[in-house]
Parts: structure tokens; sequence; C-alpha cells
């Protein structure tokens, strides 16, 4: 591959959805876009990207997208994000006023998240006296469509299932279909609704939130539009609300707007100001 090609390819990507390529990626782009090219009929990423500054090529401009979006997910990832909530925020949040509890699931892939979320809410209500005091909404978020379209329709084949499912989870939240297919009970489902979402783009058409999990995304951005994200989604979280981030992301340039808290293990930032 050209390195003057890879650059053009490499521009598009930064611009469209943030991504930071570094030089050492022209064989995963070549890997993950080869196909692409030989279905359009084009020879170099110069050309690809050329044909979808036309206008009239979304469709392949979304193909390019979901074919680099990295989507690396699995249930109940690290563990005590979802612990922390269901022992410690839950209860907390559950005595502060009557209106819906609030909850943003960004870049949430094909969904393993906002329904992990959604199932240590239910593990919350299931052993709460008074059971859930204020409605839960989860919103999650992806900028890919192919992902999307797997979160809402909840349903999980067997590879899926096995990352960071307990076989009583499994059994408790799911519903067999077949013996390689299974699907998010209601529910757990009906507190989540999927959007697309570009990162980059405004937040105001979501609302404010309680809580925003952004785990795990942040560590593909360059620093100037991780501080530009972090900082919008302060001003989407009501004051003290809560921020998760992935453990091996930081606040960059916006922590003056959080305080942190240690979980034991793990960390969560509270926003002031």
């Amino acid at each position: 591959m050209d390195l003057s090609d890879f650059g053009v390819f490499r521009d598009f990507l930064q611009e469209t959805c943030g991504i930071s390529l570094g030089e050492n990626k022209q064989y995963l782009v070549s890997t993950r876009i080869r196909k692409i090219l030989k279905e359009n009929n084009l020879e170099t990423l110069t050309a690809l990207v050329h044909t979808m500054s036309r206008g009239r090529h979304g469709k392949l401009r979304q193909a390019v997208i979901d074919a680099m979006t990295t989507n690396e997910t699995f249930w109940f990832r690290d563990t005590y994000p979802f612990e922390y909530l269901k022992q410690t925020v839950l209860p907390e949040m559950m005595e502060q006023g009557r209106s819906p509890l609030r909850i943003w699931s960004a870049a949430c892939s094909s969904g393993q998240e906002p329904f992990s979320i959604s199932m240590s809410v239910e593990e919350y209500r299931r052993r709460a006296a008074g059971g859930l005091r204020r409605e839960v909404e989860l919103v999650g978020t992806d900028l890919s469509s192919v992902v999307l379209d797997t979160a809402s329709a909840g349903e999980y084949d067997r590879m899926a299932v096995l990352r960071g499912l307990s076989t009583e989870r499994l059994d408790a939240y799911f519903d067999k279909l077949n013996d390689e297919t299974w699907r998010v009970k209601r529910e757990v489902r009906s507190r989540v609704s999927f959007r697309s979402l570009n990162l980059m783009d405004p937040y105001i058409t979501l609302g404010r939130f309680d809580i925003i999990f952004c785990r795990n995304v942040l560590i593909y951005f360059n620093r100037e539009l991780k501080e530009d994200i972090l900082r919008r989604m302060h001003t989407s979280l009501n004051p003290g609300g809560l921020l998760f981030l992935g453990s091996s992301e930081g606040l960059a340039g916006a922590a003056d707007l959080f305080e942190m808290i240690n979980c034991s293990p793990g960390i969560v930032y509270r926003a002031i100001k």
C-alpha cells in the first residue's frame, strides 16, 4: 500500500469518525477494506475516498465505517462497573427523586454493555425491598449500523453468549431460540433503546443523563477529540452524574470537570461544576 494512499484514507477516517490510525496500521486497513474495494471495482484507497465524497454513496460510506470500527465487546466487561452500579449507585440514586433514572451507553457496539447494565438493574430490583423506586431508561448508541441491528434484535449466537456470561445469567435473562441462538428476555430489553450516533456530533437530542458509560472507545481518538467528547458528556450529565470510562482511559484535559471516586477496584468520575 502506497503511503500517500494510506494517508488519504487515514485522513478520511479521522475527519469522519475521529479514529486515529497509526502509521503501522496499513495491514489492518488492507485486510478490512480489500473486499469493499473489490466489490466496487476500485483499485486504491484514494479512489475509494473520492467515490465516497461524491455524495451519492451513503451505503458505501457506512460499509467502510462498519469495516473499520472496532467492535470488540463482551458481557459485564471488567465486572466492577456493574457491581458498583448495583451495590452503590442504584441504592443512592433511587432515593433522589421520582423521575426516570437515565443511563447512556456510548459506543455500545452490539449491545452487550447496555444489556449488562439492564441485567444489573434487574438484579438490584429483585433484591431491593421496595423494588425500583425510579424507572430506569437506557440508551445505547453506536456509529455502526451493523452492530446496532444486532443490538436492537437482542439475539446472540453461542460464541457471543459465552463471552462473559455465567450460566446462571444466561438461564435467567435469555430465551433459548435454538441450539445456536439466544434472545435477551423482554424485561431486560424493554429498558433499552438504541440510536445511531457519531461521538463527534452533538448530543443534545439524547437529553440529559444521570450516568454515562463511555468505556474502551476514547483510546482510539487523539487528545483534542477526547477532551472535546468528555466536556460535551459533562454537559449531558445531570449535576452529580457519574461517568464510567475504560480501565486504561483517563480524563485527558477535562479533569477540572470531574472528581474521582475510587471503587476499589476501579474508578468512576462524578460531574462537578
